[in-house]
Protein backbone atom coordinates (compact mmCIF):
# COMPACT_ATOMS: atom_id res chain seq x y z
CA UNK A 1 0.00 0.00 0.00
CA UNK A 2 1.07 3.42 -0.76
CA UNK A 3 0.74 6.67 0.67
CA UNK A 4 -1.55 8.58 -2.05
CA UNK A 5 -0.83 12.44 -2.94
CA UNK A 6 -2.20 14.46 -0.14
CA UNK A 7 -5.98 16.26 -0.29
CA UNK A 8 -5.97 19.72 0.39
CA UNK A 9 -7.50 21.31 3.43
CA UNK A 10 -10.91 22.62 3.89
CA UNK A 11 -11.89 26.25 3.41
CA UNK A 12 -12.10 27.01 7.39
CA UNK A 13 -15.10 30.09 6.80
CA UNK A 14 -17.04 26.92 4.63
CA UNK A 15 -16.30 24.34 7.40
CA UNK A 16 -16.84 22.01 4.59
CA UNK A 17 -14.40 19.16 3.03
CA UNK A 18 -12.52 20.29 -0.16
CA UNK A 19 -13.65 18.74 -3.13
CA UNK A 20 -11.14 15.51 -3.84
CA UNK A 21 -8.27 16.00 -5.92
CA UNK A 22 -8.70 12.78 -7.88
CA UNK A 23 -12.05 14.05 -8.63
CA UNK A 24 -10.97 17.58 -9.49
CA UNK A 25 -8.27 15.85 -11.71
CA UNK A 26 -10.67 13.85 -14.07
CA UNK A 27 -13.12 16.66 -14.24
CA UNK A 28 -10.43 18.53 -15.99
CA UNK A 29 -11.24 16.62 -19.02
CA UNK A 30 -15.11 16.97 -19.45
CA UNK A 31 -16.17 19.98 -21.88
CA UNK A 32 -18.33 22.62 -20.35
CA UNK A 33 -21.53 22.01 -20.77
CA UNK A 34 -20.87 18.25 -19.76
CA UNK A 35 -23.67 16.62 -17.10
CA UNK A 36 -22.14 15.63 -14.08
CA UNK A 37 -23.95 13.26 -11.61
CA UNK A 38 -22.83 13.52 -8.08
CA UNK A 39 -24.03 10.41 -6.50
CA UNK A 40 -24.47 10.00 -2.87
CA UNK A 41 -23.41 13.92 -2.68
CA UNK A 42 -23.78 15.07 0.76
CA UNK A 43 -23.35 18.46 0.83
CA UNK A 44 -22.90 18.48 -2.56
CA UNK A 45 -18.84 19.66 -2.57
CA UNK A 46 -18.66 18.07 -6.04
CA UNK A 47 -21.71 19.42 -7.44
CA UNK A 48 -20.38 22.86 -6.46
CA UNK A 49 -16.92 22.26 -7.92
CA UNK A 50 -18.40 20.93 -11.40
CA UNK A 51 -20.69 24.05 -11.53
CA UNK A 52 -17.86 25.76 -11.10
CA UNK A 53 -16.39 24.32 -13.96
CA UNK A 54 -19.15 24.98 -16.38
CA UNK A 55 -20.92 21.60 -15.97
CA UNK A 56 -24.38 20.82 -15.59
CA UNK A 57 -25.11 18.75 -13.00
CA UNK A 58 -27.35 16.84 -10.76
CA UNK A 59 -26.85 15.72 -7.04
CA UNK A 60 -28.75 13.13 -5.32
CA UNK A 61 -28.31 11.89 -1.51
CA UNK A 62 -31.14 10.72 0.69
CA UNK A 63 -30.24 13.44 3.09
CA UNK A 64 -32.26 16.65 2.28
CA UNK A 65 -30.83 19.06 4.89
CA UNK A 66 -26.95 18.27 3.43
CA UNK A 67 -28.16 19.05 -0.08
CA UNK A 68 -30.52 22.37 0.36
CA UNK A 69 -27.98 25.12 0.23
CA UNK A 70 -24.71 23.32 -1.13
CA UNK A 71 -25.56 22.30 -4.84
CA UNK A 72 -26.36 25.51 -5.91
CA UNK A 73 -26.88 25.89 -9.67
CA UNK A 74 -27.72 22.28 -9.66
CA UNK A 75 -31.08 20.09 -9.93
CA UNK A 76 -31.11 18.04 -6.92
CA UNK A 77 -32.81 14.83 -5.78
CA UNK A 78 -33.44 13.59 -2.44
CA UNK A 79 -33.60 10.03 -2.91
CA UNK A 80 -33.03 6.52 -0.63
CA UNK A 81 -30.28 4.89 -2.90
CA UNK A 82 -30.48 1.90 -1.11
CA UNK A 83 -33.36 0.62 -0.52
CA UNK A 84 -36.03 3.02 -2.45
CA UNK A 85 -36.86 2.88 -6.20
CA UNK A 86 -34.19 3.67 -8.60
CA UNK A 87 -34.44 7.58 -9.17
CA UNK A 88 -32.90 8.15 -12.80
CA UNK A 89 -34.60 5.78 -15.04
CA UNK A 90 -32.91 5.57 -18.34
CA UNK A 91 -31.09 9.12 -17.38
CA UNK A 92 -26.85 8.80 -18.41
CA UNK A 93 -23.87 11.43 -17.80
CA UNK A 94 -21.03 12.35 -18.97
CA UNK A 95 -19.60 11.80 -15.36
CA UNK A 96 -20.79 10.04 -12.79
CA UNK A 97 -18.74 11.01 -9.05
CA UNK A 98 -19.18 8.82 -6.08
CA UNK A 99 -17.35 9.91 -2.71
CA UNK A 100 -17.04 8.13 0.62
CA UNK A 101 -19.88 6.12 -0.14
CA UNK A 102 -19.81 2.05 -1.18
CA UNK A 103 -23.36 -0.01 -1.72
CA UNK A 104 -22.17 -3.23 -3.54
CA UNK A 105 -25.32 -4.20 -4.59
CA UNK A 106 -25.97 -1.34 -7.01
CA UNK A 107 -22.64 -0.49 -8.03
CA UNK A 108 -23.66 -2.21 -11.49
CA UNK A 109 -26.73 0.21 -11.61
CA UNK A 110 -24.73 3.02 -11.02
CA UNK A 111 -21.84 2.02 -13.39
CA UNK A 112 -25.17 1.60 -15.84
CA UNK A 113 -25.38 5.76 -15.21
CA UNK A 114 -22.29 6.31 -17.14
CA UNK A 115 -22.94 7.60 -20.82
CA UNK A 116 -20.73 6.29 -24.08
CA UNK A 117 -17.44 8.12 -23.58
CA UNK A 118 -18.38 9.41 -20.48
CA UNK A 119 -16.46 8.63 -16.91
CA UNK A 120 -17.07 6.98 -13.71
CA UNK A 121 -15.11 8.68 -11.13
CA UNK A 122 -14.52 6.98 -7.30
CA UNK A 123 -13.21 7.31 -4.39
CA UNK A 124 -13.57 5.14 -1.57
CA UNK A 125 -12.55 3.52 1.99
CA UNK A 126 -10.85 0.32 1.75
CA UNK A 127 -9.31 -2.50 3.92
CA UNK A 128 -7.13 -0.71 6.58
CA UNK A 129 -9.19 1.88 7.31
CA UNK A 130 -10.45 0.55 10.61
CA UNK A 131 -7.30 1.31 11.69
CA UNK A 132 -7.99 5.18 11.33
CA UNK A 133 -11.77 4.92 12.63
CA UNK A 134 -14.88 5.51 10.70
CA UNK A 135 -15.89 3.47 8.55
CA UNK A 136 -14.69 0.35 10.06
CA UNK A 137 -17.23 -2.37 9.31
CA UNK A 138 -16.01 -4.85 6.52
CA UNK A 139 -19.28 -3.89 4.66
CA UNK A 140 -18.28 -0.77 3.41
CA UNK A 141 -14.69 -1.59 3.06
CA UNK A 142 -13.37 -2.68 -0.21
CA UNK A 143 -11.31 -5.47 -0.50
CA UNK A 144 -7.80 -4.84 -2.15
CA UNK A 145 -7.99 -4.06 -6.19
CA UNK A 146 -12.32 -4.46 -5.75
CA UNK A 147 -13.45 -0.86 -7.23
CA UNK A 148 -10.94 -1.63 -10.36
CA UNK A 149 -12.26 -4.95 -10.66
CA UNK A 150 -16.15 -4.02 -10.13
CA UNK A 151 -15.65 -0.87 -12.76
CA UNK A 152 -13.95 -3.85 -15.24
CA UNK A 153 -16.87 -5.83 -14.81
CA UNK A 154 -19.12 -3.19 -15.47
CA UNK A 155 -17.96 -2.56 -18.84
CA UNK A 156 -15.51 -0.04 -17.88
CA UNK A 157 -12.09 0.50 -19.17
CA UNK A 158 -10.16 1.94 -16.23
CA UNK A 159 -8.28 5.04 -17.11
CA UNK A 160 -6.46 5.39 -13.72
CA UNK A 161 -6.44 3.55 -10.12
CA UNK A 162 -5.00 3.66 -6.87
CA UNK A 163 -4.96 2.38 -3.76
CA UNK A 164 -3.16 3.58 -0.20
CA UNK A 165 -3.06 5.53 2.36
CA UNK A 166 -4.52 9.50 2.04
CA UNK A 167 -3.36 12.11 4.47
CA UNK A 168 -6.39 14.26 5.02
CA UNK A 169 -7.49 15.88 7.76
CA UNK A 170 -7.01 12.61 9.15
CA UNK A 171 -4.89 9.55 7.77
CA UNK A 172 -7.78 7.20 5.32
CA UNK A 173 -7.31 4.12 3.65
CA UNK A 174 -8.71 4.75 0.17
CA UNK A 175 -9.15 3.18 -3.15
CA UNK A 176 -9.68 5.80 -6.40
CA UNK A 177 -10.78 4.83 -9.78
CA UNK A 178 -11.92 6.55 -13.11
CA UNK A 179 -13.26 4.61 -15.95
CA UNK A 180 -14.35 5.45 -19.31
CA UNK A 181 -17.48 3.76 -21.43
CA UNK A 182 -14.91 3.33 -23.69
CA UNK A 183 -12.48 0.57 -25.07
CA UNK A 184 -9.48 0.58 -27.36
CA UNK A 185 -8.19 3.54 -28.97
CA UNK A 186 -11.61 5.94 -28.05
CA UNK A 187 -10.71 5.65 -24.25
CA UNK A 188 -6.77 6.86 -24.66
CA UNK A 189 -8.40 9.42 -27.16
CA UNK A 190 -9.87 11.00 -24.26
CA UNK A 191 -7.11 11.27 -22.47
CA UNK A 192 -4.96 13.36 -25.37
Amino acid sequence: MSTLHPSSTADPAAGALPPSPWVRRWLGLLPAGATMLDYAAGAGRHALEARRRGLRVTAVDRDAAALAGSAADAAVRVADLETGPWPFGDERFDAVVVTNYLFRPRFALLAALVAPAGLLICETFALGNERYGRPSNPAFLLAPGELYERSRRAGLTVLGYEHGRLERPKPAVVQRVCAIRASGEEALRTLG
